[in-house]
């Protein structure tokens, strides 16, 4: 390259630069225009993302997000089969790359709810709930975020503990699985974490990095993803809300979901 053709390498064009890669490495294609196959193989904590029929789609790609910034870390996501696995909208898909047994060991394992379609079929579902309570015996920590509390639930794990899910599924959590609900984003009982509806999972997810990796990387991590939520409305929580907003509300998520 002749000096006429060089240039210079200054704060501007290496910011550009970065970007160009953060952006590739986003896309999943490597600087040179490969694209990424498989994921490597790291020493960090691996974590697993259930799938199933009918999720909700930023229950798991909202933790997987933020944990996926851990060092180190590789996030799995997990389903009875491997393949595509449609959210309770059946608009998206998300990719299974792992089935639930060819999984025997996992660091984390976190649980996502859906509609009530998908979530009363996943507590029925006797292969995932036996995967989780095997699962369970082995992990650090174990998680869910909204009505996939009561899928923790179906499988036993929440008996005698405090716990949260999603608002219009809190009398159902209490009442039929002796489950102390407390209205917060998230509620740690001892290695298990639960986290209120949908958007909560980033809450719990930034937790559990702290837990996992201090809380300097959590704030880090927070920063990175750029998470300062400051929504146009102070409506999202549902002891502030009047029952024409909750009637509303759950007349919405019903329309959307097959």
């Amino acid at each position: 390259m002749t000096p006429s053709t060089t240039r210079p390498t200054t704060r501007r064009t290496l910011l550009r630069g970065t970007v160009a890669t953060a952006a590739l490495a986003t896309a999943g294609v490597a600087p040179s225009g490969r694209a990424h196959a498989e994921q490597p193989e790291r020493d960090g904590p691996h974590i697993g993302i259930l799938l199933y029929d009918g999720y909700s789609l930023l229950d798991p790609t909202g933790p997987a997000e933020v944990l996926s910034r851990l060092p180190d870390a590789r996030v799995t996501m997990i389903a009875e089969r491997r393949g595509p696995v449609r959210t309770d909208t059946g608009d998206v898909a998300v990719m299974a790359e792992r089935a639930i047994d060819e999984v025997d060991r996992l660091d984390v394992l976190l649980v996502p709810g859906g509609g009530n379609r998908g979530t009363v079929a996943a507590m029925r579902n006797q292969a995932l709930l036996r995967w989780i309570r095997h699962i369970d015996r082995h992990s650090r920590w174990t998680a869910s975020v909204c009505t996939g509390a009561l899928v923790l639930a179906a499988a036993g794990l929440l008996k005698g503990r405090r716990a949260t899910t999603y608002w219009a599924s809190a009398d159902y959590l209490r009442s039929e699985f002796e489950v102390t609900y407390v209205p917060e984003r998230y509620v740690r009982s001892g290695k298990i974490i639960t986290a209120a509806g949908v958007s909560a999972g980033l809450d719990m997810a930034l937790y559990l990095a702290s837990l996992m990796a201090g809380e300097a990387t959590a704030k880090a991590i927070q920063l990175a993803v750029e998470y300062d939520p400051r929504p146009p409305f102070h409506s999202g929580n549902a002891a502030d809300a009047d029952p024409q907003l909750k009637e509303r509300a759950l007349r919405l998520l019903a329309a959307s979901q097959v």
